[in-house]
């Protein structure tokens, strides 16, 4: 393999997944963290291309892939996460890292901006903004903890084409079929595939959403104006508007922007015009 499969603890005692690509420690390792309910799968090219140059770590937060699930769904929460992050940084004596947010893994480095900017060498936030577009919250919870099941991946490609298009007009057949094997599992006691995380995460978003006590995010995400920042956006996303995505780049002019036209929510970062953007801001980031 190309990389490393370890665990470490949490704070609250789960041994949690992650993999480690790459050994140069020559810059600050990337530090991958995906969206709600995906894996360390969704960043395996990723973390390929980049290790040439640096240590990856991929993580799977707790009820995702092979990190346990929580037997608390209440722990499903954004706060809870940045304690498990904050517990791997420290578990592998990591000073800085260049942080690199998929949707909620995006969230969680702003909010890494506010309560441990320490650690930020520089951040990459993918179709993501401090602010959640209602439009994209209402599709997400709508999709999240709902049981389906496929009996061959090829079922579960042509279902996630179906759902999916409108945000990837433009991908192959071979595309739909690597978006299948990174979103489910196959379940040897019912001889099938299912979704690839605690089904008990859709309850915990639906709470977390009615609550009446939203986070605003928007100093959080002040915090990372001299810090080198990339966001990118998909220009169909219906998550990232481009009202916020207007407003980040006034409130933080020195960051860095991509958007891309044949994408929604999210972008996959195997576009040839991200990797020309990504190959060039990761390389600066020290």
């Amino acid at each position: 393999m190309s990389f490393k499969e370890e665990y470490y603890p949490s704070p609250d005692g789960l041994n949690l997944y992650y993999r480690e690509y790459g050994s140069d420690q020559s810059a600050s390792p990337l530090l991958c963290l995906s969206g709600l309910t995906r894996s360390s799968l969704d960043f395996h090219d990723f973390a390929e291309r980049y290790s040439k140059t640096r240590t990856v770590y991929t993580l799977d937060y707790r009820g995702r892939g092979k990190s346990p699930y929580d037997a608390n769904y209440k722990n499903y929460n954004p706060q809870v996460y940045i304690g498990d992050i904050y517990a791997f940084l420290t578990e592998k004596k990591i000073e800085k890292a260049l942080f690199v947010g998929t949707s909620l893994g995006g969230l969680l480095t702003m909010a890494m901006a506010g309560f441990a900017k320490n650690f930020i060498a520089g951040a990459i936030l993918n179709d993501v903004g401090p602010e959640v577009d209602k439009s994209g919250s209402s599709r997400i919870l709508d999709y999240v903890g709902k049981e389906v099941r496929y009996a061959t991946l090829e079922e579960a490609a042509e279902k996630q084409k179906e759902l999916y298009r409108g945000a990837y007009p433009d991908i192959t057949e071979e595309d739909w079929l690597g978006q299948a094997k990174s979103t489910f599992i196959y379940d040897e006691g019912a001889k099938n595939y299912r979704l690839n995380y605690d089904l008990n995460l859709g309850k915990a978003l639906a709470e977390q959403l009615n609550s009446d006590e939203q986070v605003d995010l928007w100093p959080f995400f002040k915090e990372l104006n001299d810090v080198p920042t990339l966001a990118i956006r998909g220009a169909l996303s219906d998550v990232l508007s481009e009202a916020v995505f207007d407003r980040m780049k006034k409130e933080n002019p020195n960051m860095e922007t991509l958007v891309l036209k044949n994408r929604g929510h999210v972008p996959l970062l195997n576009e040839p015009e991200t990797l020309t953007k990504l190959d060039d801001f990761i390389a600066r980031v020290r």
